[in-house]
C-alpha cells in the first residue's frame, strides 16, 4: 500500500496547474485509500512548500470534514459505532471544547472523523461546524506541512511524549464550569 501511495503523490507532483486540484480531491479520497491526514499534510509541503501546502491542505481537511458532516446525516445508522465510542470516550456530562478538539487533532493517533464527530456534537448548526472546522483543522495543516521534515525525524518515544504533554495541555484548557440540573442536584420528593 505504501508504493502504491508513493507512486500517487509522484504522479500528482508532475501534473502542472492540476496538481493542487487532484491533491485536494486525495485529501476526499483519504479515508478510502487508507492514508493518514498527517502523511498527506507533510506531502502537501514537500509538493507545493509550507504556504501553499497549508492553503492546500486546509482546504482539503475542511472538504473532507464537510463531506462527513452530510454523511452523517445521510446516512445517522451508518455511525452508531462512532456515537458508542464517544458516549464511552467523554464522561456523562463532559463535553470538549473547540480549543481541545484542534490539540486533539495534534495527536496522530486519535482518529481524524473521530474527532470531526465530536466537533458535530459540540456544534449548533452547519455554519458553527464549518467556522469550527477550519479552526481545528488550520493548526493541524499548519504544524504537519511546515515542520514536517522535523517531526518525521522524532523517535517513537519523543512522539508520545509530545502526545501525552498535548493530552495534559488540552486537560488545562477544558471548559472550567459544570452544569447541574436541577432533578440532579435535588432529588424529587416521593
Amino acid at each position: 500500500m505504501s508504493e502504491a501511495s508513493a507512486t500517487l503523490l509522484t504522479w500528482i507532483e508532475h501534473q502542472g496547474y492540476w496538481a493542487p486540484l487532484l491533491f485536494i480531491v486525495i485529501h476526499l479520497l483519504r479515508p478510502f485509500l487508507f492514508l493518514p491526514v498527517i502523511l498527506l499534510c507533510i506531502t502537501g509541503g514537500i509538493l507545493f512548500g509550507p504556504i501553499a501546502g497549508t492553503a492546500y491542505s486546509v482546504i482539503g481537511t475542511v472538504l473532507s470534514s464537510i463531506l462527513f458532516y452530510r454523511m452523517t446525516h445521510m446516512l445517522p445508522s451508518g455511525f452508531k459505532k462512532l456515537q458508542i465510542l464517544y458516549k464511552k470516550w467523554m464522561k456523562k456530562k463532559s463535553r470538549l471544547t473547540v480549543k481541545q478538539v484542534a490539540i486533539l487533532r495534534l495527536i496522530p493517533f486519535i482518529h481524524f472523523h473521530f474527532l470531526s464527530y465530536c466537533l458535530i456534537q459540540i456544534t449548533a448548526d452547519f455554519k458553527d461546524y464549518m467556522k469550527s472546522s477550519v479552526v481545528t483543522n488550520f493548526p493541524l495543516a499548519f504544524i504537519y506541512t511546515s515542520m514536517g521534515q522535523w517531526i518525521t525525524l522524532l523517535s517513537l518515544p519523543v512522539m508520545i511524549l509530545s502526545s501525552c504533554l498535548l493530552l495534559v495541555l488540552c486537560f488545562f484548557i477544558r471548559k472550567k464550569s459544570e452544569v447541574f440540573l436541577w432533578n440532579d442536584f435535588f432529588q424529587p420528593a416521593r
